[in-house]
């Protein structure tokens, strides 16, 4: 309480308390903030959240796709030191920073281990790189993955302990976070779904692969479908925007989508029993032409005891700024001693 990181709530508890003192004690919203990065092929999106997971500031900035790791780590520190002049804090009062990628993660190197034609981020030691140049802690995740996290914190998953993320957009990604932790596997590669074969005999997939959900579902493979539908000159938000509206032609196209991507969500329910399904990224705009056949596709394929299971739009929208609140979610919750860390940062500010 003296260094300011406890503080007694006005409010007095609601029931009864066993013993004599009936104060609550709350930590400071405002004892140090968590960022959170996140990078796009094409940008960079900052996101800064007190203790109470208020948000202070959020921002970001344009990138060409065509522009290398070090340039767009230069772009988001940028970013992050505006927004803390901005709001008068100190870098020494981040707890940490927790920063979306594009393409799966190596959890124990903090190396970008596999990433397709045209992602810069390649074998890029992003952990150890952005620890150097920020100074301090860092945790790195898939992008995609940090969409979940959020959702699971503050959007369509609040409340909910297991809970799938499907991202619907050039990639189809997901989140796995099964009782309340986001899951990653060995290598931190859990959720490439885009990259599950959903026909054995289909087209060559730039992985190598055949027939992956993603030439059948994701954006470029939507989009193709879209224009034959609605003509080569109709842009994305519109189709989408007239599809979400009842246009037939795009609900033709959703529901190939969704039935193809339900039937895959079938599996996954019946292997991990999710409590709800939640769907974002790009697609999910279309609405209910894509989540309708997904849970007819659900309700028909998996098994009786899960079949039932939720399926959601995303609240908090898609891309960085989602991905941005995912990478402060994850700091707030994956911290391994927040008290500890909390007393340190307050250390330190009472000794300067």
């Amino acid at each position: 309480m003296a260094r300011g990181l406890v503080i007694e709530a006005d409010d007095e508890p609601a029931g009864d308390l066993d013993g004599r003192v009936r104060n609550r004690l709350l930590i400071t919203p405002h004892a140090a903030v968590v960022a959170g990065m996140n990078h796009t092929v094409d940008g960079v999106w900052l996101n800064l959240t007190d203790l109470a997971t208020g948000e202070i500031a959020s921002s970001g900035t344009v990138l060409a796709p065509g522009t290398g790791p070090a340039e767009r780590i230069e772009a988001g520190v940028s970013v992050l030191q505006r927004l803390l002049d901005d709001a008068g804090l100190d870098r020494g009062r981040v707890l940490g920073v927790g920063i979306g990628m594009p393409g799966p993660i190596h959890h124990g190197t903090g190396v970008v281990s596999v990433s397709l034609p045209g992602q810069p981020w390649s074998h890029a030691h992003v952990t150890a790189e952005l620890e150097r140049v920020l100074g301090l802690p860092v945790m790195v995740e898939n992008g995609t993955r940090l969409e979940g996290v959020a959702e699971a914190r503050w959007g369509a998953g609040r409340g909910v302990a297991n809970l799938l993320y499907v991202g619907l957009s050039s990639g189809i990604g997901s989140a796995l976070v099964l009782d309340g932790r986001l899951h990653r596997g060995a290598v931190g590669a859990a959720g490439e779904l885009g990259h599950v074969s959903v026909d054995i005999d289909g087209p060559v997939c730039p992985c190598g692969n055949r027939g992956c959900l993603v030439l059948h579902a994701g954006l470029p493979a939507v989009l193709a479908a879209l224009r034959r539908e609605f003509g080569t000159g109709a842009e994305l938000d519109e189709m989408l925007v007239r599809t979400a509206a009842g246009d037939p032609a795009g609900e033709r196209v959703f529901t190939r989508a969704g039935t193809v991507v339900g039937r895959l969500l079938a599996n996954l329910c019946n292997l991990l029993n999710p409590e709800r399904i939640v769907v974002g990224g790009e697609l999910s705009l279309a609405g209910e032409a894509l989540l309708a056949p997904m849970r007819s596709a659900i309700r028909r394929t998996a098994l009786s005891l899960v079949r039932d299971v939720e399926v959601v739009p995303a609240e908090l929208g898609h891309g960085a700024r989602s991905g941005a609140l995912g990478g402060a979610a994850l700091v707030l919750g994956e911290t391994p001693d927040l008290a500890a860390a909390l007393n340190n940062l307050s250390a330190k500010g009472s000794t300067a």
